[in-house]
């Protein structure tokens, strides 16, 4: 019996030795960086947004948080899970390239670097490559989190095929998957859907607007002064399209929930989990 005893408290020893050397193994904020340079299937630029915004490359990594927005919110629930390493899709200081220069003095800013700082965070941008990847790694959770694979047009993984469903049936589709508050909607209700084309994030100008192949397009964002003003007057003079705009945050966020699983396909070191940002906006009486 005590033999038993012994084998069974040396086994789990073991295991525990074992689990602690996993989380202790040594990795650093640029050990992740570089699996990820490695992995990701094409060449690293040169010049890409895709740096280190927060934090130092030796940084320990006690875990990894993926996210569409390193917001506040997110950043601080990411370390209260005891994951230090954010790897953000979009900017985390107001600009895409976040120069942080002008704005040293600005409250925010401080706070928010000030949190980083104290958290020993290491903050990652990942929108050039995670894009460039194939295929494009928000188009793929976008995908997925819709429940569109079924739907994707054969000729073209950047476009959805539908059975003629109304514009309000799909934007409330939509709506539905992906959680959305604030949506908004140009174009008749009742207008028959077959052809969508995304955007997923933000897009500039109107000619994505000027396809006559496709009946809706969906984007993330949009200045209304430009694409949102052409649509109205496409639709005005007769056309029959239609144009949805979910939000930057909704329109990208299941990639980002997709790099969370693509990522432990070879960091197995530390957990990673994905952490939403939250859609800042809201409707009155919704």
């Amino acid at each position: 019996m005590e033999s038993t005893r012994r084998q069974f408290f040396a086994a789990s020893a073991g295991a525990l030795a074992v689990s602690q050397s996993l989380q202790g193994a040594g990795l650093t904020a640029k050990d992740v960086l570089e699996r990820i340079q490695k992995n990701v299937g094409v060449p690293w630029r040169v010049e890409t947004v895709d740096t280190i915004k927060s934090g130092s490359l030796d940084t320990p990594v006690t875990g990894i948080a993926t996210t569409m927005m390193a917001t506040l919110d997110v950043c601080q629930k990411a370390a209260a899970a005891g994951k230090n390493f954010v790897i953000t899709h979009e900017p985390t200081f107001y600009a895409h390239e976040d120069k942080t220069d002008a704005i040293q003095d600005d409250p925010v800013y401080r706070f928010k670097q000030d949190f980083l700082n104290k958290n020993k965070m290491v903050v990652m941008r990942f929108h050039d490559h995670w894009h460039a990847h194939k295929p494009d790694g928000i188009f793929t959770g976008m995908t997925e989190q819709l429940g569109w694979t079924k739907n994707v047009d054969p000729q073209n993984a950047r476009q959805f095929i539908f059975d003629g469903l109304s514009l309000s049936d799909l934007a409330g589709q939509i709506k539905g998957k992906l959680g959305i508050k604030a949506m908004r909607v140009v174009g008749d209700p009742k207008l028959p859907i077959r052809k969508v084309a995304a955007n997923w994030g933000y897009a500039g100008g109107f000619r994505g607007f000027t396809r006559s192949d496709i009946d809706a397009l969906i984007v993330g964002e949009s200045r209304e002064w430009e694409m949102v003003e052409y649509a109205a007057d496409a639709i005005t003079s007769g056309q029959k399209k239609a144009l949805i705009i979910l939000g930057h945050i909704p329109s990208e966020q299941g990639g980002m929930k997709y790099c969370a699983e693509w990522l432990k396909g070879f960091i197995p070191e530390v957990p990673i989990e994905f952490v939403p940002a939250v859609e800042p906006f809201w409707t009155p009486g919704a």
